[in-house]
C-alpha cells in the first residue's frame, strides 16, 4: 500500500521528502522510484508538513509515540486501528485509509480507490480531504467507528471470496482442471455488483432449494470434513439470506 500510495502521491506533484523503513535497503527501493531520501532512523527526521504511517496495525502505536516530538500532523493509514490511538501522541491527528486492495505485482488506479479521511480537528480535516482529492476522485469523511465496520466488511468483500478462490482451485487442481475455466465466471459475477445489489443477483443450488445438487456436492467434498463444513454454512447463508 505504501508504494502505491507513494507513487500517486508524486504523480500528483507532491514532494516526499523522506521514506523511512527499519530495513534501508528497503526504503531506498521506494525512495529511489519518488525521489525521497531513504532514512532508517525515526529520532533524524527531517521537517514536514505530513507523516503518513504505513506499517503493520499493531506497530502504529509505537511508530506514533515516536513521532511524537516532531509536533507535525500525522496520519495513519489502517482501516482497523481507531484515531484515537495516534491522539494519545499526536496533536494533529488522522487517518487516510484507501479502501482496496494492494499488490507490489499489480498496478492500481489510484483515481478509483475511495479514500477514508477523519481528523481530530477541522483544519487537519480540510487539509487532508484536498490531498485526498488530487489523488482520488472518491474521497469520502468516515469516522472510526464505521471505518472499522468498513474493515470488516471489506473482509468479507474480498479476503474471504479469494480464498474460496483458493478451495475451487485445489477442487480443480484434483480433477486436473485449470483454474482458467473459473475466471470468466468470477469475472461477470463481480460485474453484477456494480449495477446491483448481491441479494438481488445470487445464483446457484442454495438460493434453489435444490437439495439434490447440494447433497451430490456434500458427497464429493466428504474427504475433507472442513469443506464440507464451509459448504453447509454459506449454502444455509444463502438460503437465509432469499428467505429474508
Amino acid at each position: 500500500m505504501a508504494t502505491h500510495m507513494a507513487a500517486a502521491l508524486k504523480n500528483a506533484g507532491h514532494q516526499i521528502v523522506e521514506v523511512f523503513s527499519p530495513s534501508l535497503q528497503n526504503a531506498a527501493l521506494l525512495a529511489y522510484h519518488v525521489r525521497a531520501e531513504a532514512v532508517d532512523d525515526l529520532e533524524q527526521l527531517k521537517s514536514t508538513d505530513l507523516f503518513l504511517i504505513a506499517v503493520k496495525d499493531d506497530a502504529i502505536e509505537e511508530t506514533a509515540a515516536r513521532l511524537a516530538k516532531y509536533q507535525t500532523p500525522v496520519v495513519h493509514t489502517s482501516g482497523a486501528t481507531s484515531l484515537a490511538v495516534l491522539e494519545k501522541y499526536i496533536s494533529g491527528a488522522g487517518v487516510f485509509y484507501p479502501l482496496q486492495t494492494f499488490s507490489k505485482i499489480r498496478e492500481v488506479d489510484f483515481k478509483t480507490v475511495p479514500l477514508c479521511i477523519e481528523a481530530n480537528s477541522a483544519e487537519l480535516k480540510q487539509m487532508l480531504m484536498e490531498l485526498a482529492s488530487t489523488i482520488s476522485n472518491q474521497v469520502y469523511e468516515v469516522n472510526s467507528n464505521q471505518r472499522r465496520t468498513l474493515h470488516l466488511a471489506a473482509v468479507f468483500a474480498c479476503n474471504f471470496p479469494n480464498y474460496l478462490y483458493h478451495i475451487a482451485q485445489g477442487l480443480l487442481g484434483d480433477a486436473k482442471l485449470d483454474f482458467n475455466l473459473l475466471r470468466p465466471l468470477i469475472m461477470e459475477t463481480a460485474a453484477k455488483v456494480q449495477d446491483n445489489l448481491p441479494n438481488e443477483v445470487q445464483t446457484g443450488p442454495a438460493v434453489r432449494g435444490d437439495e439434490q445438487t447440494m447433497r451430490e456436492h456434500l458427497k464429493l467434498l466428504e474427504p475433507d470434513q472442513y469443506l464440507q463444513q464451509v459448504y453447509r454454512l454459506l449454502s444455509e447463508g444463502i438460503g437465509k439470506m432469499n428467505k429474508t
